[in-house]
């Protein structure tokens, strides 16, 4: 498993924030994506990361800069969605005293204070168009001039974008510049959402579930084979950030060092997700071809009652999520579990 856990190494420690997450490169999509960061990452260019809100478009931004040749320099990070427009610009190039009311003393933008080092602007998309021309600007002279000045400062400054919108579309509906998407859309990165990278659902949660057992004090905690499957079924819609969220949940209302099952996620709206990773049914034939060659009777309800029996052990006998896992309604499932005398009151339907 390729996991960057960045506390690891003196020149990766940026990337570590008050949060638990990782970067987890396991599914074959994200093993892809890193090769492609690696590329980017040594040069200068500008880089547009594109992906759902959770993704981890920060801390991608934060790895490019970790692995590039400016690694030592300051790494700067600004929301421009969670600013007013005049906050924003002050933010980004600075200002004088003065400048406007509340401006008491000079204050050096972000650009300044990652001068040499890169800037990453999360949810660029949301700019307001007046302020893309400035971004727009700076970009093209590389310097900045703060409010109130007259004064242009020069700036080496490496920019990452991100947004969860379509800069495309924005564009189509006279909402982002063309000219600066042009400028962000040298190398570009798109992040997956997790239902499309399965592969990294179960490393990412034994990643969140040992960084917050150690917090919390407990010894040793597992994720039971029914929990799994239920992570593994479920779409997270909320991406990463969702996924923490609910292994510190489940860690905070389970009995201390206790398996996690699956009532401890609470998922709501748990659905099987539609992007799944093929399984491979080889052994499964191989089983099935030497039932066949015996010739019992009542061939298929043999096959159908091993199915149930060991779908419902596999679930530790939960018939939510045994009825999940083979795709068929619960009244269906407590029929046949009744057929097989599996009901819990140990009662046989009758046929």
């Amino acid at each position: 498993m390729t996991l960057l856990a960045f506390d690891e190494q003196q020149s990766r420690s940026l990337i570590l924030s008050v949060r638990a997450t990782a970067l987890v490169f396991e599914d074959p999509i994200s093993q892809r994506l890193l090769e492609q960061i690696e590329r980017i990452a040594p040069s200068d260019a500008t880089v547009l990361i594109m992906g759902e809100t959770g993704t981890g478009k920060e801390l991608v931004a934060r790895h490019i800069h970790a692995i590039s040749k400016r690694s030592k320099k300051t790494f700067g990070a600004l929301n421009c969605a969670a600013l007013s427009e005049n906050l924003i610009e002050s933010e980004l190039f600075g200002h004088e005293k003065g400048a406007f009311t509340g401006a008491l003393t000079d204050k050096i933008g972000w650009f300044e204070t990652a001068d040499k080092g890169s800037l990453f602007l999360d949810e660029v998309g949301d700019l307001p168009l007046n302020l893309q021309a400035k971004l727009l600007r700076v970009l093209q002279e590389r310097e900045v001039v703060k409010v109130g000045s007259r004064q242009s400062i020069p700036v080496d400054v490496r920019i990452i974008a991100a947004t969860n919108i379509n800069l495309e579309e924005a564009v189509a509906a006279s909402h982002f510049r063309a000219d600066l998407y042009y400028r962000f859309n040298v190398a570009t990165i798109q992040l997956s959402p997790l239902r499309e990278r399965p592969g990294d659902i179960l490393p990412l949660a034994k990643h969140f579930l040992k960084i917050y057992a150690d917090r919390l004090g407990y010894e040793e905690v597992k994720l039971s084979p029914a929990a799994e499957l239920a992570l593994l079924n479920y779409d997270w819609p909320g991406n990463i950030r969702e996924l923490e969220n609910a292994i510190h949940r489940a860690l905070l209302i389970c009995p201390v060092n206790q398996q996690l099952r699956p009532d401890d996620f609470k998922l709501s709206g748990v659905r099987v997700s539609k992007s799944k990773s093929t399984v491979s049914t080889s052994s499964l034939e191989n089983a099935l071809g030497k039932l066949y060659e015996q010739s019992p009777s009542k061939l298929y309800d043999i096959i159908e009652e091993s199915v149930i029996r060991s779908a419902f052990e596999f679930c530790e006998r939960n018939q939510v999520q045994t009825a999940r896992l083979l795709d068929i309604s619960r009244n269906v499932l407590r029929h046949k579990l009744g057929l097989y005398d599996m009901l819990p009151n140990g009662k046989k339907k009758d046929v």
